[in-house]
């Protein structure tokens, strides 16, 4: 099963505010991370475990 990766980040986002409830500026920070990281050279390393 392929999962795009901004939709694994939108899911663990909205799961961690619901169940730990973080502060929301830690959640927009995780999020920016992860989409920063994609585009990184650590792109082809996070494709691969995500599929």
């Amino acid at each position: 099963m392929e999962v795009p990766l901004w939709f694994a980040l939108a899911a663990i986002g909205y799961l961690g505010c619901k169940l730990i409830r973080p502060p929301l500026w830690l959640v927009l920070v995780l999020l920016l991370g992860g989409y920063l990281i994609a585009d990184s050279l650590l792109a082809p390393v996070i494709d691969t475990a995500v599929k």
